[in-house]
Formats: structure tokens, sequence, C-alpha cells
């Protein structure tokens, strides 16, 4: 465990992974409990898996940009750490599992020695920012987003604002109108743009999935490049201090903005302005990296299977801007792949083309920059690892989340039932491997990381009981979804729930409807002229339950009688006083803050003091009969039952005190002035503690 302490040359990252160890140990001796080591480790990439005593590690991989020698790092740190299979997420990540806890710090730092971080891959913090896999070589895009996307990453990587609020906080970009970025169920979609020679996007606010899934507003149709990052902060900050805090169903963005509706957001972002340090913040293209393009040769090869060959050429090749190049796309089922193939896979496309991939949203692998006269070579190394398959981005080619193979709120399987479904097309509807139109996705439970209430055919997992009370693995159809591109959408319906083991049929019947029925339209167009009632009166004879076969108790790739089993508890905490944990926290962020002094980050020393006066302003609520749910109501009720009152004396309102945050510029004046405002009052909540404490 001491090596990575003179590994890693990043100071910062070093503290942050020696951090981590000193919770894990605090948290394993009994004097950190377990909700703030959760939100600790979560922040960190460290998420809990459905079985006990193993973590699930998320690397965070910005837009899916991968080199050659960071998929090496990962190889081998999945290797040493947990079982060697890489998993793809719908959010361009990689995800490992079965991971020691004790051992996370030491991977973290291994991977640290190719510049790839765990922090912020979960928790409630900006997640990792995504985009338009084929962005730098899209024919359609008016320039390359991926600079822009990494701007957006550096940026609040690590910054204070968004460390701890009440949700995660989803950002994309989309490369072009096609909106491949999928800008509209994000809490930030960007799409590019360019308007009177300048470049620019369209934002999109307040999209998301999950059980309620809400169409993100317009909130520009056209913003400069240099403006993204200053406005997405305002974005961030309201969030943190309105946003839901106790109820996780409606702490996402799009519940703030449906309760507050557009043109009041717009009027609390033009209040936090001030606050941002940057009016501006122009982002250096040019000194984003350069492609470089190997030169390696090659000789001729003979391809057996031409049939095959040709067949894989139309549905897995890409068309790219840059003459001479294509980029291929390799199928990776349910997004699993292995290290040994991973690694002879980058060793591919460092000899031969750019050295980077680009992971997907829909779970697989762009290869960009091949020579087209490399394409038969190519084709024939990627068979020999097995990624050859055709149909990549078709409707063979299904995207599903973990589901009950690994994670704590599975109700069902979703790999199972997605490898059965491509079983079925591939040999019964052999067309749809070159159909781009039918989009499937499947999801193990109402959160929708396998995206399916947007698809065109949709999946969730869930459960049904009989008359008799035995319960039975389900699925619930969804029907219509679709991107239509430049930020417009359309969720799916819930159509009917059925025996998850009658998913096949379900899909047979779906699409033998369309055969017959579509009369060369588009999926989306045949289900709008067909109607939700149409297709649950055509499934309706699927979930009867009322004769269910003893097959049909056992849910996908399982011989075990299906239980539901939802959020697998993770290893207990002690009980502790709730109060002086949080003003503990307190003091830790008037540490953050003072460090922040020392190296002139004035904006971050000053979010710091604020975060550190309402939380210590919530230790004290903790006690009353009141709901600290937003950082909002935390300073409204702190002035009800404690400043007017004079229980706790202070020169001005608790309101007015901590938000002189957005009321003057982030120099360092104010951010002095404003640490020692946030020292005085956490030593006169302290003083206050103590007494009430004393006569208890």
């Amino acid at each position: 465990m001491q090596s990575f302490r003179t590994e890693i040359e990043n100071p910062i990252v070093e503290k942050d992974i020696i951090e981590l160890e000193k919770k894990i140990r605090e948290f394993r001796g009994g004097s950190m409990n377990e909700e703030k080591f959760r939100s600790l480790r979560l922040a960190r990439g460290v998420y809990g898996q459905r079985q006990p005593g193993v973590q699930m590690i998320r690397i965070k991989l910005p837009y899916g940009k991968v080199s050659s020698g960071q998929l090496r790092r990962i190889s081998d740190v999945a290797d040493e750490y947990s079982t060697g299979r890489l998993h793809i997420t719908t959010r361009q990540d990689i995800q490992i599992h079965y991971v020691d806890l004790e051992r996370t710090p030491e991977l973290w730092a291994q991977l640290e020695k190719d510049k790839v971080t765990l922090r912020e891959a979960c928790g409630n913090t900006v997640r990792n920012v995504t985009a338009s896999e084929t962005a730098g070589i899209d024919e359609d895009e008016p320039f390359d987003v991926s600079p822009y996307a990494q701007a957006v990453f550096e940026y609040f990587l690590r910054n204070p604002i968004g460390q701890e609020m009440g949700r995660k906080f989803k950002v994309s970009f989309s490369c072009s109108d096609a909106d491949t970025g999928l800008s509209y169920m994000h809490d930030l979609g960007f799409i590019a743009k360019i308007q009177d020679g300048i470049k620019g996007f369209k934002v999109m606010l307040g999209g998301g999935l999950g059980s309620q899934p809400r169409h993100a507003d317009e909130l520009f149709s056209f913003l400069p490049t240099h403006e993204i990052i200053p406005m997405m902060e305002t974005v961030v900050r309201v969030f943190d201090r309105y946003g839901e805090r106790k109820s996780r169903a409606k702490a996402r963005l799009k519940f703030l903005l449906k309760d507050l509706g557009l043109e009041a957001f717009r009027e609390l972002l033009i209040a936090e302005k001030k606050a941002v340090p940057f009016k501006q913040y122009p982002i250096d293209v040019s000194s984003y990296p350069k492609v470089v393009v190997s030169d390696g040769q090659v000789h001729q090869v003979a391809i057996e299977d031409t049939e095959a060959f040709e067949q894989w050429k139309t549905t897995n090749l890409v068309a790219q801007k840059q003459s001479g190049y294509v980029a291929i796309g390799i199928k990776v089922m349910l997004g699993d792949f292995y290290t040994d193939k991973a690694r002879l896979l980058a060793d591919l496309v460092e000899r031969y083309a750019a050295g980077e991939i680009r992971l997907t949203l829909r779970q697989n692998i762009l290869v960009p920059y091949v020579k087209e006269s490399l394409i038969p070579y190519f084709y024939a190394e990627l068979k020999k690892l097995g990624f050859a398959d055709a149909g990549y981005n078709k409707a063979i080619d299904i995207t599903a989340c973990p589901g009950t193979d690994t994670c704590n709120l599975g109700i069902a399987s979703s790999t199972g039932i997605a490898s059965e479904l491509e079983r079925v097309i591939k040999e019964e509807y052999p067309q749809y491997a070159n159909n781009a139109d039918v989009v499937i996705k499947i999801s193990g439970c109402m959160n929708a990381c396998g995206q399916h209430s947007m698809a065109n055919i949709g999946f969730q997992g869930m459960s049904v009981r009989t008359k008799e009370k035995l319960v039975a693995p389900a699925l619930q159809v969804l029907l219509g979804g679709g991107n239509l591109g430049d930020g417009r959408g359309l969720f799916a319906d819930k159509v009917i729930k059925i025996p998850s083991k009658r998913g096949p049929e379900a899909l047979r019947q779906i699409l033998d409807d369309f055969e017959a029925n579509g009369k060369g339209a588009s999926y989306e167009s045949y289900y709008a002229g067909k109607g939700e009632y149409y297709f649950y009166e055509l499934l309706k004879p699927l979930a009867d339950i009322d004769n269910l076969a003893p097959e049909d108790y056992l849910d996908w790739g399982s011989n075990q009688r299906y239980q539901k089993a939802i959020g697998i508890g993770e290893c207990a905490g002690v009980v502790i006083d709730l109060v002086a944990t949080l003003l503990y926290e307190s003091d830790e962020k008037i540490h953050n803050a003072k460090e922040a002094i020392v190296k002139q980050k004035w904006a971050a020393s000053i979010y710091y003091s604020y975060s550190s006066m309402v939380n210590t302003a919530k230790a004290l609520l903790t006690s009353e009969k009141t709901k600290t749910n937003t950082h909002n109501s935390i300073i409204k009720d702190f002035d009800t039952y404690f400043v007017a009152n004079s229980r706790i004396v202070l020169n001005c309102s608790f309101e007015d005190l901590v938000l002189q945050l957005n009321k003057n510029e982030p120099d360092g004046t104010f951010a002095k002035n404003y640490l020692a405002k946030a020292e005085e009052f956490l030593e006169k909540v302290e003083a206050y503690r103590k007494n009430e404490l004393i006569h208890a």
C-alpha cells in the first residue's frame, strides 16, 4: 500500500489517493459512519456491488477517448485487482468488478500513471462528460467538440462547487445536428453550431431518464464557445443551492427545473453570475493533442469468407471526413470484453492507426484513422480477436446495463434477456443486422442505465406476483422512443408488463407487425401511426400470469428460483453523533478554504467557506422539526429557528451572511473576509453546541 505514495507525480492526485486510504481506515475503525463514507468513496469511483464485500470500480474516461497506453494500463489493473473483464458503460466509462475495498487506493495510483482517473466517476458530482464518438472525424460536424468536452472535464474535476450536490449531474456534447450525444436527456447538452462564422453550441437544460423521463428545455439557441464553462458553473451552483437533497427520487436537476420553470431558473442563473470567477473562458483548441497516424505497413491479406467481409464492411465502417481514412466500429456484446483482447487491440491501433479508440454510448468501440488500404488487414486481425461481428450500431446491437449480475438496484436480468434477443434477431431476423432504424435497449430497473426509455423498443426489469403470491421476473415493454436530432427526442410509452421469459416472443410479434405493416416507414413513424393501445392489444395475451410454467420463475441466465432482491446492504456503520460529524466536516471545509487561499484560488476558497457555513447550520437544524433538504431551505430555516430568536447572535441575517457569495466578485479580499466569517460562524455554533450539551 505504501508504494503509490512516491510514484504519483501530481501532488493533488497523490493527496486524493492518500485521503481515500485514510478514510477507508477511519470507516473500518468505526470513526466514520457508513453514509458519509459512501458519499466519499462514490465520488472516487468506488461503488458497492450486489455481492457483499466487493466493489465495482468505475474508470472515468472523458468522451470515451482512450489511448493505447491507457488501455494497456487499464488491462493491467483489471488483471491485478479484478477479474480481467472490462465493461463499457452507456456513459463511455469502463467498469471493473469484484475489487477489494482496501486495494482501491493502490489501484487508483496505478491508473494515474497513465493519467486515468476515478475521481467523480460516481456520486453526486459532475459525472463523465460524454460526446459523439465520431467527434473529430464526423463528415457533418461544423467543428470538433473534443477539445471543449476535455476543457469541461478539466474545469469541473475536483471543483468544490460540484462535490456534494443533491444528485449527479450529466453533460454531453454532440458534434452535429444528428445529436448523437443525446443532448435532450442530459442535465446539460451541447450541440455544435456555427453562427456568423463564430463557433458555439445550442444548449439544452434539464433532461433526464429514470422512472420519470423529462425532455430538456432549450436554454440557448446559440452560445459562443468561450461562454459555455461560465454558464455551466452558474447552472451547477444554482442546482447545488436549490436542488433537493433528502428525497433521491426528486433530487435531479430535471425536478428543480420542473418546479421552478425555465424563466425562474434563468433569473437564478443571472443572480449567480457575479460569483463566477470567469465571465468568459476561452478554450485553447490549438493546445489539444494533434492526431498522429502510424505509417505502419502490412502485407496484403487474403480474406477467406468474402461474403462475411462484405457484410461487415456495410455495417461496421464509418465514413470519416479526413480523406483516405475510415473508422471501424467494433460491436462489443453487452459492452464486455477481456484484457487479453484489449492489449492486442491496443497494439493494433498503435501500430496501424492513430493509437486511440473511442468508447461509444452504445457500449461499443470505434477505431478512427484506419487507412482505407488497411481495411482487409484490420478485418483479419479483428476477426482473430472476436471483434469482427457485423451489425455495429444496428438493430442487432442491443444495449444493456449489468442488471442483477452485479448491480445493487437490479430487479431482473438485463444481460441474459439481451443475449437471448440478439440470438433471436441473428437467427430469425438476419435482415436487422443492416437495420439502423430500430434501436433496442434494456435496463434491469427503472433507473435506466441501459437507456431503455429513449429506445424504439425498450425493456425494463420488473417482477410480477401471481394470485398464489409467487413472484416471477418480468419485463415492462416500452415502445416509441427515439432521437429526432438537434435536441429533440421522444420517450417511449410504457405499453405492458409481461413475464421475462416471454420477452423474445414479444420482440417477435413487434418485429413481425413492423414487417407486415410498416410499409417502408421508419419505426418511429410506424409506431406513431399505430399508437400505444394498438401494441397493448397486440401484446396483451403475453401478459397473462394465471398459468405460469416452472421456467417462468427462473430469470435469464439463472437456474435458481427468482427472488426479488433490491439494494443488498454494504458494510454496516456504527451509530455516531451526527451533529458532531457535520461540525467536523465544516472544519474540514474551512481547512480546504485556507489551502485554496494559499494557492490564490479565490473562487474555490469562497465556495468551501460557503459549504462550511451551510453545513454548520445544517448541524444545528438536525435537532429541529424542519427539513434540511436544500441549501436554500437550510439558510432560511436557520434564520427562523436560531437567528430571529437570538439563539445564535449574528450582525445580520444568516441569509445575508451566506449569500454574500453571489453579491461580490470572487477576488482575494472577499475570499479572505468570507473565510474569516465562516470561521467565526463555526466557532459560535460550536460554543452553542457545547453549552447545549452541558445543560442537556
